[in-house]
């Protein structure tokens, strides 16, 4: 499945962990987000690769906007995790990584998520499952 890049009007400012890792958000539809980060020094561990952090941090991001679209800039839905379980697959092999998530459920109150990392070669590095509950105001 294709999707359409970022309607810039649903962008948002980069938040200030956002601006540190240095990831963007490149996709974000009804029930599915991407995100895109090039691999960078700081984002290493001792090993020389991604630290496993970067990669449950990506997840549990992608994953909480693919369940958090509204389609209208003037109403933001956020949602806090419950759960994150990250399985560590792989290692990259290219240069960025590509986070994308999917809602696969749930309700007004809480919903599911999978994701997936790869890098631009098509490695898989890591997936991931996730809860989590709307926050009861909107931005």
């Amino acid at each position: 499945m294709t999707h359409a890049p970022l309607d810039p009007a649903l962008g948002e400012a980069p938040y200030d962990l956002q601006k540190h890792l240095g990831f963007d958000l490149t996709h974000w539809d009804v029930d599915y987000a991407r995100l895109a980060l090039p691999i960078a020094p700081h984002l290493m561990n001792r090993a020389g690769i991604p630290h496993g952090g970067i990669y449950a941090t990506l997840l549990d991001t992608v994953m909480g906007f693919a369940g958090c679209y509204t389609g209208t800039p003037e109403l933001k839905k956020l949602a806090l995790t419950l759960s994150l379980t990250t399985n560590f697959l792989s290692r990259p092999k290219g240069k960025g990584l590509i986070a994308e998530g999917w809602r696969t459920g749930g309700g007004a109150k809480t919903f599911f998520a999978e994701g997936t990392i790869t890098d631009e070669t098509g490695e898989v590095i890591a997936r991931g499952s996730g809860a989590f509950k709307y926050r009861a105001t909107t931005l």
